[in-house]
């Protein structure tokens, strides 16, 4: 399996790695990675790989069998050698804004405390689906409140459960139409707040700022109909 260092430390954005494999598609299959994978809603992450004798673009990053994370080029070109060394460094810019997104997303998961039914991270926006039968009555006072939770500096951290603790807690889960992944033996919980004053906790993967005042300002934009009872809601970065 790939080593995921975006599990224990958000913040890296450059590493060395070694190249296991190439993929048909010509993916390159890194022993351990910075890059985030696409998944849960979130874009795999862009950068560059550089090694002895070659550079590269990633255009993204890719989940393949066995685990294993595949890194792909944004164009045609030589690929390292299996075996051989390789630096990895984020386009640092737009995964932040992911991460700002992200963690936003979770708070309006809290002024809305509605089941989601699912959602997507840009750079410069993100969305929530809900199970919301009834329109917003009051927009500006959810976005007061959001803007609010943001700037309470709040603590971002996560921790591990079983999967056995997640199936005895199954509030724990906000969405509806994917379930966290099990069968690992364990499941990441990402918190918002602390245990004694906690503002958030449901099952992730992704990537989160550390506190919520580095999220910035943001607006609750449109909200679309989707469906007799889905209500898609999309909040955008001010700064």
């Amino acid at each position: 399996m790939t080593e995921l260092l975006f599990r224990t430390d958000a913040y890296l954005q450059s590493c060395l790695s070694l190249v296991q494999a190439h993929t048909p598609e010509g993916g390159i299959v890194v022993d351990k990675t910075v890059f985030y994978a696409t998944s849960g809603g979130q874009p795999g992450d862009s950068g560059q790989l550089v090694w002895d004798g070659g550079r590269l673009q990633v255009a993204t990053a890719v989940k393949v069998e066995g685990g294993r994370i595949a890194l792909v080029p944004a164009e045609a070109a030589p690929l390292p050698p299996i075996g051989s060394q390789v630096t990895q460094s984020l386009d640092w810019d737009r995964r932040h804004r992911h991460m700002r997104v992200h963690t936003a997303l979770h708070l309006l998961s809290v002024v809305i405390p509605l089941p989601v039914t699912g959602g997507q991270i840009g750079t410069e926006r993100g969305r929530l689906d809900f199970d919301m039968p009834d329109p917003l009555e009051n927009v500006a006072a959810l976005d007061l409140a959001l803007n609010a939770l943001i700037g309470r500096d709040l603590l971002v951290s996560d921790e591990w459960i079983t999967d056995q603790q997640l199936l005895d807690n199954p509030g724990l889960v906000k969405t509806m139409s994917v379930m966290p992944p099990t069968g690992q033996g364990r499941v990441r919980l990402v918190r918002i707040g602390t245990a004694q004053v906690q503002v958030d906790l449901q099952p992730c993967g992704g990537t989160h700022v550390a506190r919520t005042a580095e999220i910035g300002r943001v607006e609750i934009g449109k909200i679309e109909k989707k469906g007799r009872q889905n209500r898609r809601v999309t909040l955008r970065l001010l700064e």
